[in-house]
């Protein structure tokens, strides 16, 4: 299931304190497989369900990367959206996402610079009511200035 929002891009000159944006996608096993190729993280904890049963984890979970990446998503996608430059991001990473599991990945703004064109964003991951991973992200967003 999905739930996302419109894609494009919204200016710097149009981006408030407070405005938020999300997605959702369910993580399948094909996501890991996938990830892990692109990635060449083969941990096994990722893709053996036997070695991962005899983790803390108690089966397999996703790459922490691949949910973060779920907030690059949202950042290139909507907000800023088409024309956004990653300048940074924390993450802490709260909880393991399984294959299965419908991530509910946010954006909320939290500073804007419009002089430097530059956006602050509260960013977390979330599945049901457990939060998965919380940080921050610096953004440069597109301006109609510079078209």
């Amino acid at each position: 299931m999905t739930d996302n929002q419109p894609r494009g891009t919204i200016c710097i000159e149009d981006i408030e304190i407070g405005m938020t944006r999300h997605l959702q996608k369910t993580v399948t096993d094909r996501d890991i497989a996938l990830f892990a190729e692109v990635s060449t993280d083969r941990n096994p904890v990722h893709l053996d369900d036997v070695y991962a049963r005899d983790t803390i984890f108690q089966g397999r979970i996703a790459h922490g990367m691949l949910t973060a990446g779920l907030i690059s998503a949202v950042i290139g996608e909507q907000l800023p959206g088409h024309g956004a430059v990653y300048l940074g991001q924390s993450l802490k990473f709260m909880a393991p996402v399984r294959p299965g599991d419908c991530v509910h990945a946010e954006v909320r703004v939290t500073a804007i610079d419009h002089a430097r064109r530059r956006v602050t964003l509260e960013t977390h991951c979330a599945v049901g009511d457990t939060v998965v991973l919380k940080g921050e992200a610096l953004v440069l967003a597109p301006s109609r200035k510079f078209d």
